[in-house]
């Protein structure tokens, strides 16, 4: 009984699903099904969207760079180049807007803008305007996005595929009778069918260009698919006039090849771009989502990793993968960050050790203590360094894209003087010539050409451990001359191990509380090493009075009880006339009384650091040492490496005028360190490239960052950078130079628009081909 009466179900399912609703109380349901409710109607899209403006949610996608908002989102309905085009146009139009870059590998959009201005939901509805949809990106339903948009095209390139064939089948009966004879009747049935079969390619395969076309006519510009849909338009058009008047020619088969070949290019166009886009990024789909958080009775729980904190204790079981930043509290074992660093050996780890997020536990179980979770953890930051590399566009990209658009204005005035010339010669062919030059001097290739083989690099040198966080490394790296080595953590291990310990007032466990806590919090490897040596020792770090302030190069001060410390080098500890003769790596711990103790530290060069100066010396570069170690080991370091100059004893500012003076003298610098005395050089250089040890402030100045801390790695990026500018101009000579070669046959009637379609297709192709062979790093 429903309504007050007796309804007939199709299956007992229903049955029970209606009378579900009626013993709810909720049978109103089949008086508003059709029809929206009064009382609780669908939200409109604009409140759908501005729910992406309410904090909390903001939080899962969105971070601050400076004064501006900054958030990476995935895009639907993005075809080609021309998509990513006017998109980028769109939103630059915005004054909050500061920038707006579209990955068109990955589909991706990362949006800078200024919050306070302009609200997100006001810049998606823009996008939501001309036909786009953008929303935040996940890993997880973005690869399932990619998927389904890759599984329509499938689907459009087999509509017209079919179509093509049946069509060309049934042209070649038109063919033959055009030089045979045919009777009329057999003709327009033949043209009739040819029109039936063309339709629904013409409607459905065709769709894509049609719908990028009026996007952007009604943003009040051109791109790449204006032309190409004209032609389409204007075939399809022409060939039913002359099917209902009986008379002229028909092309059906012309615009289901048309649409076909195009359809092709642009499917293969898209996975080349796919395979190029294959980076370390996409390892962010292998932290798990659940985690082992453990109570403090003892108990654990698993919980969504998502809703660890630091601070909170967890477990990971032998064989799982870290669900997040994590320091090992108890327990043993080793660890894999292959997908990290490359290194296929698990690394050791004990308590004190740090854990990165995504790595994997090898065979004994971790206590460990989170650190850092979501946007905040290793992996991710270096997803969105990647992110923004591959976002921004170099001026040789720059001035692609410039080109590329340059020609569609052109070619629609080019079309229609060609069609008024050929109304002299013979006006029967004036309209297929015009079709041809469309089709034909289309910049499809020349938009794709630079891009193409950007991302193809970028991706390339992530695998090697070498990730760009910005979009001009590629042409810096081209063009370097000199390179530039801090020493401690860069050309050396950075493991610094005690020689000596010697306590000159007091006793060594008091000593060695001061520096302890004097060296809390640092990231230094000499910090490392103290600190190491206080737990092993098991003598607390000392409480000072006020957090420990950092001379960088120098030393580290603070207060206690009224009195001075002080640790570093010796014109800081012990004053600027101090002469002690170091000859190694010394530090002094002093008060206000002079001396404490003095530490010795040894480190080991990298044994990769030789053959990698030497083959960088092979490719002409300069290679200079930078360090603000103030003894003689930064002397014995360069005339072991065989480095071309070297400097001693360098404050972070002596760095970055050095740098400034090389660069006055013409000299194209990258520099490579890891400290944050390194931070102003390796933002002076013109590109600078941290350790993936190093400091956060090191890596945050940084144009890239060496995963793994693998020094070879700088020579396949020397190799793919010079490769990359190679492939790039090859790509744009031979795309400016194909379209500047088609064009008079083209306008003289030589090229029919299909064949048109097909060289301009195979062109596009052959640019993202040529740039694929950038995805072997030598």
């Amino acid at each position: 009984m429903v309504l007050g009466s007796e309804r007939v179900f199709c299956c007992p399912g229903c049955q029970a699903v209606a009378e579900n609703i009626v013993a709810s109380g909720l049978e109103g349901y089949y008086r508003e099904r059709d029809r929206g409710g009064r009382t609780a109607g669908a939200p409109v899209p604009a409140e759908l969207l501005a729910r992406f403006d309410h904090p909390a949610a903001q939080q899962e996608f969105v971070r601050r760079e400076g004064r501006y908002a900054c958030a990476e989102l995935s895009l639907e309905n993005v075809s080609c180049a021309a998509c990513a085009w006017l998109i980028e146009r769109r939103l630059g139009q915005d004054d909050a807007v500061a920038q707006a870059s579209v990955n068109l590998s990955n589909h991706r959009l990362r949006l800078v803008w200024d919050s306070e201005r302009q609200p997100l939901s006001g810049l998606l509805a823009a996008l939501e305007a001309i036909g786009y949809r953008a929303r935040p990106f996940r890993a997880d339903t973005h690869a399932a996005q990619l998927a389904g948009e890759a599984r329509t095209q499938v689907i459009r390139v087999a509509v017209a595929g079919l179509g093509a064939m049946q069509a060309m089948m049934y042209g070649m009966g038109l063919y033959i009778g055009a030089f045979q004879g045919i009777d009329a009747e057999y003709r327009d049935y033949l043209r009739w069918i040819s029109g039936l079969v063309t339709t629904p390619v013409f409607l459905y395969a065709g769709w894509p260009f049609y719908r990028s076309a009026w996007r952007a006519l009604r943003a009040r510009t051109l791109n790449m698919d204006v032309p190409v849909s004209i032609a389409l338009v204007g075939t399809f058009l022409a060939s039913w006039y002359a099917t209902l008047i009986q008379g002229g020619e028909t092309y059906f088969d012309s615009v289901c090849m048309f649409i076909f070949f195009l359809l092709t290019s642009r499917y293969l166009e898209l996975k080349a771009r796919q395979r190029a886009g294959e980076t370390a990024a996409s390892q962010l789909l292998l932290v798990p989502r659940l985690a082992h958080r453990l109570l403090p009775d003892g108990r654990r729980e698993t919980v969504a990793a998502d809703d660890l904190r630091a601070g909170d204790a967890i477990l990971i079981e032998a064989g799982e993968a870290v669900p997040c930043d994590a320091r090992v509290t108890a327990g043993h074992g080793s660890v894999s960050e292959a997908l990290l660093t490359g290194e296929p050996l698990p690394l050791p780890k004990r308590a004190g050790d740090d854990l990165i997020g995504g790595s994997i536990n090898g065979d004994q179980p971790l206590h460990a203590e989170v650190t850092r979770t979501g946007g905040d953890t290793v992996l991710a930051t270096l997803h969105q360094l990647l992110s923004r590399a591959l976002s921004e566009k170099p001026l040789i990209a720059q001035r692609a894209d410039r080109m590329a658009h340059f020609f569609v204005a052109r070619v629609l005035v080019l079309a229609v003087l060609v069609y008024i010339g050929w109304q002299f010669v013979d006006p029967t062919q004036a309209f297929w010539a015009t079709l041809a030059v469309l089709v034909a001097t289309c910049p499809c290739a020349l938009s794709v050409a630079t891009p193409a083989a950007l991302t193809t690099a970028t991706h390339t040198l992530a695998r090697e451990g070498f990730l760009l966080t910005r979009g001009h490394v590629l042409d810096s790296l081209a063009q370097a001359t000199h390179v530039v080595f801090d020493k401690t953590g860069t050309l050396t291990l950075g493991q610094l191990t005690l020689r000596e310990f010697d306590v000159l007032r007091g006793d060594r466990a008091q000593a060695l509380a001061l520096i302890a806590g004097l060296e809390a919090g640092s990231a230094h490897p000499i910090a490392h090493a103290m600190q190491a040596l206080a737990r092993d020792a098991d003598i607390a770090p000392a409480s000072f009075d006020d957090t420990p302030v950092l001379q960088p190069a120098d030393g580290v001060s603070a207060r206690l009880a009224g009195r001075a410390y002080r640790f570093g080098h010796a014109r800081f500890a012990l004053g600027a006339d101090a002469d002690t003769g170091e000859q190694s790596l010394t530090l002094w711990l002093s008060d206000d009384d002079g001396a404490l103790a003095r530490v010795v530290f040894e480190d080991q060069l990298r044994p990769e650091a030789l053959p990698v100066l030497q083959a960088l010396r092979a490719r002409g570069l300069k290679t200079l040492l930078m360090s603000g170690d103030p003894s003689s080991v930064p002397a014995q370091v360069a005339a072991t490496l065989g480095l071309d100059d070297w400097q001693a004893g360098m404050t972070p500012a002596d760095k970055q005028q050095a740098i400034a003076a090389l660069q006055a003298q013409g000299a194209v610098v990258a520099m490579v360190g890891d400290g944050v005395n390194d931070a102003p050089g390796l933002g002076q250089a013109h590109l600078g490239i941290a350790m993936g040890s190093g400091t956060d402030l090191a890596q945050t100045s940084a144009d890239v960052v060496l995963l793994g801390d693998r020094l070879p790695a700088l020579l396949p990026a020397f190799s793919v950078a010079e490769r990359t500018a190679a492939i790039v101009r090859q790509n744009l000579r031979w795309a400016l130079g194909y379209n500047l070669a088609i064009l008079p046959p083209a306008a003289l009637g030589f090229v029919p628009p299909w064949l048109a379609a097909l060289g301009m297709s195979l062109s596009s192709l052959l640019v993202v081909l040529n740039a694929l062979r950038l995805r072997k790093a030598a």
